[in-house]
């Protein structure tokens, strides 16, 4: 059993180190869940939602400040944990504090461009300011064709990956439960190879914290609906997904050191790639010009429903993610487990959707 649990990256399972892991995911998954009722009501109260029109699947106003509700959780999470077990290494502390930052900045923009619209320009703007934020602590790409980057390679590299990926996860949040499923199993998938290695702290605590957001958000978010994340959450989660797919164990130097962190966000690289090649052989701004032709969205035309489209997809990234593992060598005790965890997650959390339906339907 002690072989087991260190090959799955829990060296103590009574250490401070994961039972704070298990406490930040607990706290993130609980604030998360308890906030989501208040921020809809409060929401729908003075109009933060979406109105159906000709792009968006809803029929009804649709809060969409659940991005607001996940950042709270995520951050009480981990200002708890702090207080509760201090980081001692500066290092970790500055890259924790640069993500959350850098979120800060996107959260506000995004829910600002919910709300009130702006210019794509500006939004690009404070997106590359927080990858800048990044590559001044340290997270960004160092190592990558048998060799150490140039800088300014390195600095072109990570600032394409953040906003990269930052607009991807945003592009994808356009079917209930897709966006949240994805970065669900892969904040999981990245913290299982995180947890091989305790020295890489800081991912391994947002991480945590990401996942247990996500999934208590979930709760609410599965189809049809009562909340969704919005740019503010979009943004958020994209950024802080792509800023820990930098650290660690995915900075390896072989022939293919960039493949790593593009496979586990493998399917928004995809979506987003076609989205832009079509959207410029028409002509047209790429993110400026929404409009319905997402994988999702082919699917929905093939007559899928909504839900079922949704664990399709959650089915395709985990397959990437488990690649991904795979590729970098992680131990298949670790990859089976957290698959299982994955699996057990999105389960729990779809049954007590469905069941809340049932509960609605008889009244």
């Amino acid at each position: 059993m002690t072989e087991f649990l260190r090959r799955i990256g829990v060296a103590d399972p009574w250490g401070a180190g994961f039972l704070t892991v298990l406490l930040v995911f607990a706290l993130a998954l609980f604030a998360t869940w308890r906030f989501i009722p208040y921020v809809r009501r409060f929401a729908l109260k003075v109009g933060w939602a979406d109105q159906p029109n000709e792009r968006r699947l809803n029929t009804t106003p649709l809060p969409n400040a659940g991005g607001l509700a996940v950042y709270a959780g995520v951050v009480l999470a981990l200002v708890l944990a702090t207080l509760l077990r201090p980081i001692l290494i500066a290092e970790v502390q500055i890259q924790v504090l640069a993500i959350l930052l850098g979120g800060s900045w996107l959260v506000l923009v995004g829910f600002i461009d919910d709300q009130f619209g702006l210019p794509p320009l500006f939004r690009l703007f404070v997106q590359s300011l927080a990858a800048f934020l990044l590559v001044a602590t340290g997270i960004r790409f160092e190592t990558a064709f048998g060799g150490t980057l140039d800088p300014l390679l390195s600095l072109f590299l990570t600032w394409l990956w953040v906003v990269g990926i930052t607009n991807a996860l945003n592009l994808m949040d356009g079917l209930d439960g897709l966006a949240g499923g994805i970065t669900f199993i892969s904040a999981m998938s990245l913290l299982a190879v995180s947890a091989l290695h305790p020295y890489w702290a800081a991912g391994t605590l947002v991480l945590a914290a990401l996942a247990g957001a996500t999934l208590g958000f979930l709760r609410h978010n599965l189809h049809p609906s009562r909340i969704i994340l919005g740019d503010a959450g979009a943004y958020f989660l994209g950024y802080a997904l792509a800023a820990t797919a930098l650290l660690g164990n995915l900075k390896v130097t072989t022939l293919l050191g960039l493949l790593p962190p593009a496979l586990f966000l493998l399917l928004p690289i995809l979506d987003t790639t076609q989205v832009v090649i079509r959207r410029l052989m028409r002509g047209q701004n790429p993110l400026a010009t929404p409009g319905k032709d997402h994988i999702h969205h082919a699917l929905l035309k093939r007559g899928f429903s909504q839900r079922r489209v949704a664990f399709f997809l959650w089915g395709l990234a985990l397959a990437f993610n488990l690649l991904a593992m795979l590729y970098l060598r992680v131990p298949l005790e670790s990859i089976l487990t957290t698959a299982l965890t994955i699996l057990t997650g999105l389960g729990w959390v779809t049954y007590r959707r469905l069941r809340a339906l049932l509960k609605e339907a008889k009244e």
